[in-house]
């Protein structure tokens, strides 16, 4: 059976069959049949604006695959650097290719002392680190002012090097001024996330070392964020790239929308709720006012997913892991109640509210040492490959400058009164 519609404009009689093709019509059949008439739709939530083969989920089905290759085995098998370069070259690395790739990283992740003293330092002290991250990163453009070139595949390739090489510094340069420590360079012989946590944590005097278990963690953690499809942040890279800005602004805009608390900050609201509710003996009774609406369950639900977020269970096995090196967190029984009770429930299961990837990211990250400020820099950290992958994409394809259509609901055509009359 052919798969199509058929659109009749009952002020004409003129018809059009379109074909649904992977569950989408094309407009342009639309606006054939249709000119001047266009489909509203507030957040884009049933329009596709982009074709990619980045990243497919299916939130009904409960799957994520990074360019076909399913969540749960990328985080089982490979590092944040391999998915890096499968994002952005569509294929996993092989050996020699991926100690390349790490090479050309490392050797990239110094930012400059200028930048230090003339960007960093000009901010106020209690600046909060996404803020500065968001300024850091669109100030970069002024330093490598060959980025706007973006035509170049050669130069979108060197500008992709050096954002995914210096997110970690600039996030951990964010972190050492608001508490008052001196900034630490990048060691070229770490390992990527090792390097981030030693430029975070280090202390001034004596010697420092990473637990492996807890840069696995972290790693993982970037790699389950590496990327999500045409989400908020994601859309907002492309649709600054669409008028061909640079690399460095497209993503500062992109960490933009991610600094939004309905984007990026959902793990800091599970972390501040679970704080709320205070004991484990408290959950039924939040549980309970939950159902009648006087409290929000947070972590819960996805704009996207009905199904239990696959990241989330990989996530919950991560967050034991790192326990037992750092020891309890003590919000991590109240969490597992949560999720026990909720899961229980016929008001959440008829509701699919089940627990997505922020359910758990933000107890391990506080486990870890990272304060509440600094969550969503570590996402914007884990994101910027697939955001550079889409950027890329997106120039590779010839697309149009982004330009959606309004529906005008403002006064009518009105005579101007002279100032003295009105």
């Amino acid at each position: 059976m052919k798969e199509s519609i058929t659109l009749t404009d009952n002020r004409t009689g003129a018809s059009v069959e379109i074909p649904i093709v992977d569950g989408t019509v094309d407009s342009g059949e639309w606006a054939s049949l249709l000119p001047g008439v266009y489909f509203h739709d507030p957040s884009f939530g049933v329009t596709s604006g982009a074709a990619s083969a980045v990243c497919e989920l299916d939130g009904e089905a409960g799957y994520l695959r990074y360019r076909g290759h399913p969540i749960e085995q990328l985080a089982e098998r490979v590092s944040f650097l391999e998915i890096a370069h499968l994002l952005l070259f569509a294929e996993l690395p092989t050996r020699p290719q991926l100690d390349a790739f790490a090479g050309e990283i490392a050797e990239s992740a110094s930012i400059h002392e200028n930048f230090h003293k003339r960007i960093l330092e000009g901010f106020r002290d209690d600046a909060h680190a996404m803020g500065v991250l968001v300024s850091s990163v669109a100030a970069l453009s002024t330093f490598y002012p060959e980025s706007k070139d973006v035509e170049d595949p050669t130069v979108r390739r060197s500008q992709m090097i050096r954002l995914i090489a210096k997110m970690p510094t600039l996030a951990a340069s964010a972190y050492r001024r608001l508490v008052g420590t001196p900034y630490v360079q990048p060691d070229p012989d770490l390992d990527y996330t090792t390097n981030f946590l030693t430029m975070m944590f280090r202390p001034l005097e004596g010697g420092f070392e990473v637990d492996p278990v807890l840069s696995r963690a972290l790693d993982l953690l970037f790699l389950l964020h590496a990327d999500h499809s045409q989400n908020c942040s994601t859309t907002t890279a492309r649709t600054v790239g669409s008028s061909h800005a640079d690399p460095y602004v497209s993503l500062s805009a992109a960490c933009g929308a991610l600094y939004g608390p309905r984007h990026g900050g959902a793990n800091e609201a599970v972390l501040r709720m679970l704080q709320e509710i205070g004991t484990y003996d408290q959950v039924d009774d939040f549980v309970a006012k939950v159902k009648t609406g006087e409290r929000r369950l947070m972590g819960f639900g996805h704009r996207v997913y009905k199904n239990y977020d696959p990241r989330a269970q990989i996530l919950k096995d991560t967050a034991h892991r790192v326990f037992d090196v750092v020891g309890k967190n003590p919000l991590l029984d109240m969490a597992l109640k949560l999720e026990e009770v909720a899961l229980a429930d016929d008001y959440f299961v008829r509701r699919k509210l089940y627990p997505n990837v922020d359910f758990y990211s933000g107890l391990i990250y506080q486990s870890m040492g990272f304060p509440v400020e600094m969550f969503t820099v570590l996402f914007a950290i884990g994101r910027t490959p697939g955001w550079l992958a889409h950027w890329d994409e997106m120039l590779t394809q010839n697309s149009r400058i982004a330009r959606p259509r309004q529906l005008y609901i403002g006064e009518a055509t009105r005579d101007v009164v002279p100032i003295d009359q009105r």
